[in-house]
Formats: C-alpha cells, structure tokens, sequence
C-alpha cells in the first residue's frame, strides 16, 4: 500500500492497513491510529473529473535485438477534457496506447 497514500496526521507511508469493502478501503495508521475511507472510483489525476473513460495501455519489453514485444496491457484512465485527443485516437483505433517510456537497453 506504501508509495501513494498517506496519513494525513504523521505522514507514515508505509505502516498502514487497508480494508476494502465494495468501491472504499477503509485505511488505518498504524502509527497514529488515525482511520480514513479511501474512494476507489477512478478520477482524472489533473482536473478530478470522475467521468474518466478506461483504456488499454501496452507494457512492451525487448524480445530479441531490437525488437518490442507487448508483454501485457495495463488499464488507464482518459479523461475526456485532459486527454481528450488521446481518448479520441484511442476510440478511433481501438487499439492498446503506447507505453509512456520504450524499454532501453542498459549501457555498460
């Protein structure tokens, strides 16, 4: 659970239990004891929008040389007003995004 929440009242990120109950987990500090819901419902991350449309994105690693293979998707979320030309293209195509970063290969 650690890397993206964190208690309001100490600032723990790692010491921290979570229980889900249908779209909420509700999150306890084991540091403090201070206890919140955290809300599971997808939202745009730049404008808050929860009308968010799902979307496919592909994990690429090299198979041989120079070659990228799609290893696996992951689900994104679009929104409709901050990612509206990609939302489109992604309509449009009906095909997996592009991962952010390609793969590189490590330089001795």
């Amino acid at each position: 659970m650690a890397g993206d929440t964190i208690c309001a009242n100490c600032g723990e990120d790692e010491q921290l239990q979570g229980e889900r109950s249908g779209e909420t987990i509700t999150i306890t500090c084991e540091v403090c004891g201070l206890v919140w819901d955290r809300d599971l419902t997808p939202k745009c991350p730049r404008c808050g929008r929860t009308d968010v449309h799902k979307a496919f994105q592909s994990i690429l690693e090299k198979s041989r040389g120079t070659q990228l293979s799609i290893q696996s998707l992951r689900v994104v979320y679009l929104c409709p007003d901050c990612d509206a030309v990609q939302l489109a293209d992604y309509v449009k195509s009906n095909s997996p995004l592009p991962p952010a970063e390609l793969p590189v290969t490590p330089r001795d």
